[in-house]
């Protein structure tokens, strides 16, 4: 499958992208959203790209000719956005986009290990050239600590199970590749989860996914950080794929656009207790049917958009 940019036409219009600006988008992934946004700032604008995955930096790169503005392309995990800005001698911009998905290049390439639908090595990192690996986990954590890892970053209802037959099975030999662990999940819940609408090994790599390459550590304090880089005005833009990171992108953006007494969105108020953000989308905007039926991996995305007052 092709990389087809989530959301796009609406990412667009919400970020509202100003011609000559600088923008900063913290995962670069298939380059879609990125192309697009280059477009919108022309020559003169200027466009930040982090990724920690080496390929996503050589694809875009190739992919960014004819582009009019000027492009960085830096391998960085998006939490160190502030050293990179200060590296650029970058101190504001004008917008900002966190896609936090996995892009369709990193799940189709069967040898990445991030789908359970390809047989390949169970690897899962973004950054592939250092740090623990799917593997390590499911081989190397206690039955308890991934019960509670299923529990807590996959929300798996099964997770006493498939921990206890990943325990199991790794008593026999090291569980290395993708379709063995997809074996030993399909054995282990029922019959019924595992001919439901949704694969039954997916809440299973969601949550070893997230484990290896920490997608949910310092969520909030980079939200909260990159406010204080937004020019007034600048918008900011987030997808999110599951609850967990939606839950802490809405919780902060939020807390963001309180004043201290609870009230929003309320600029004339002295800045000392001025909300930081105003909330453009009240709630997450969601794909529509139609894009489902074009990019089925679009169907859990929401967006949530807010702008720096």
């Amino acid at each position: 499958m092709a990389h087809i940019p989530v959301l796009y036409e609406k990412t667009l219009e919400l970020l509202d992208i100003p011609a000559r600006g600088v923008f900063l988008d913290m995962t670069l992934g298939g380059f879609g959203h990125g192309r697009g946004i280059c477009e919108l700032l022309g020559e003169g604008g200027v466009y930040i790209g982090l990724d920690l995955d080496s390929q996503a930096i050589e694809r875009a790169q190739s992919l960014s000719e004819g582009l009019k503005c000027k492009t960085h392309f830096i391998k960085a995990n998006f939490h160190d956005f502030a050293d990179v800005l200060e590296d650029l001698g970058i101190k504001t911009i004008d917008g900002c986009l966190a896609d936090l998905g996995v892009s369709s290049f990193q799940i189709d390439e069967a040898e990445r290990g991030f789908s359970f639908s390809q047989n390949g090595p169970l690897d899962m990192r973004m950054d592939n050239t250092g740090g623990i690996s799917a593997a390590d986990i499911v081989n190397d954590y206690s039955e308890e600590r991934l019960k509670k890892l299923l529990y807590e970053y996959g929300e798996e209802k099964y997770a006493p199970l498939i921990a206890k037959a990943i325990a199991k099975q790794r008593k026999i030999a090291p569980i290395e590749t993708t379709g063995d662990l997809a074996r030993v999940i399909e054995g282990a819940v029922p019959p019924s989860y595992r001919y439901r609408g949704r694969n039954a090994c997916a809440k299973t790599f969601q949550a070893l996914r997230i484990e290896v390459n920490g997608e949910l550590e310092g969520l909030k304090e980079t939200l909260t950080g990159l406010c204080d880089y937004l020019n007034t005005g600048a918008r900011m833009a987030v997808i999110s794929f599951h609850s967990l990171e939606d839950r802490i992108v809405k919780k902060t953006f939020a807390e963001l656009s309180k004043t201290e007494d609870g009230s929003r969105d309320l600029p004339a108020l002295p800045d000392a207790i001025k909300p930081k953000l105003k909330l453009i989308t009240r709630s997450a905007v969601k794909p529509s049917q139609e894009e489902i039926e074009i990019n089925v991996r679009s169907r859990s995305a929401k967006l949530r958009v807010v702008q720096k007052i």
